[in-house]
């Protein structure tokens, strides 16, 4: 019997997984990845794990991602509050580039969202004192890091709470030209 169910989205490659929690009188247990059970929608080693903490409500971090060659994909959960979780689709070629999809991440709704390579991905949290998870498949690499502005004008992206806080890192990414073509992966 799988623990997780998986739903397809409305980008390509992305994912929306539910864990299904083994409850009993002490409390419950989720499993939160399983190489084998995952293999066919994760088929890379397991190369990072990094978790953040955000203390306040409204803070969005993000959207970042790597370019090649260390393009990754991530399997991000949020391990308490809520977030709303955006993947932006930049994968040059692509029907759906530079359109985005939302979904709200939280530990009561069980579930995680599988970001595919040539994708940016950004929060914004919709509590306090939220603590995120994300599992990915390549190392991170600063010097192919990259990262789109969470306002810019071209994604349009309807952030659904005030912006209370973003890093000086995020704001500085530049915005989107007509000459982005999408990553080429």
């Amino acid at each position: 019997m799988s623990r997780f169910r998986v739903r397809n989205l409305s980008l390509d490659g992305l994912k929306l997984i539910h864990f299904k929690p083994h409850r009993d009188d002490r409390g419950s247990l989720s499993r939160l990845f399983c190489a084998k059970e995952l293999s066919s929608l994760w088929p890379y080693s397991l190369v990072q794990v990094n978790h953040t903490f955000t203390l306040e409500k409204g803070t969005i971090r993000g959207l970042h991602f790597q370019r090649p060659p260390y393009s990754e994909q991530k399997l991000v959960i949020c391990l308490r509050g809520e977030v709303w979780d955006v993947a932006v689709d930049l994968r040059a070629g692509s029907p759906t580039l530079l359109q985005w999809h939302p979904e709200i991440l939280s530990p009561e709704k069980h579930n995680a969202l599988l970001i595919p390579e040539g994708f940016a991905h950004g929060f914004q949290t919709r509590s306090p004192n939220v603590e995120m998870l994300y599992f990915h498949s390549v190392a991170y690499s600063a010097e192919w890091e990259a990262g789109l502005s969470p306002i810019d004008p071209k994604l349009s992206i309807s952030w659904p709470e005030p912006l209370c806080s973003i890093s000086v890192r995020d704001q500085s990414h530049p915005l989107l030209d007509d000459y982005f073509k999408g990553l080429v992966l």
